[in-house]
């Protein structure tokens, strides 16, 4: 597989995120900061509305890696996330994932990540770590 990828090489995914999403996460997570799941408690916080959990959507960016690019069998070995804007319930977004370095020595490369609304605006970046699958 390290042969197949490229220096510029990036693959994309986009979803709403719904109320059901948040629900869900929240549950499974045990997240239930009542910025996510109480509309009252939202109301009166600086975003005005619910939010949805950060790693939630950041979890976008997972799935590029493990579908798309790299692909299948490919190993997180590092992420960080910078969070800048919040994401709200019937969003769409999109996680992009950009090639900008291949090691020579091991099956290891390092991608930008984004993830961005529906109007453009970054809501959250970074830069991840991944073992490519062995061949």
């Amino acid at each position: 597989m390290a042969h197949e990828i490229q220096l510029g090489q990036q693959a994309s995914l986009r979803r709403t995120i719904t109320e059901t999403d948040i629900v869900l996460f929240a549950g499974l997570s045990g997240d239930l900061n009542p910025v996510h799941i109480d509309e009252i408690s939202a109301r009166e916080s600086r975003f005005g509305r619910r939010i949805a959990h950060g790693i939630l959507v950041s979890g976008l960016i997972s799935a590029v890696i493990g579908t798309r690019l790299p692909g299948p069998g490919s190993i997180y070995l590092k992420q960080n996330l910078a969070f800048r804007k919040p994401v709200f319930i019937n969003d769409t977004i999109t996680a992009t994932a950009v090639v900008t370095a291949i090691r020579e020595d091991k099956p290891i490369i390092t991608l930008t990540t984004t993830v961005t609304n529906q109007d453009g605006e970054v809501c959250i970046e970074g830069e991840a770590v991944v073992l490519l699958e062995s061949l």
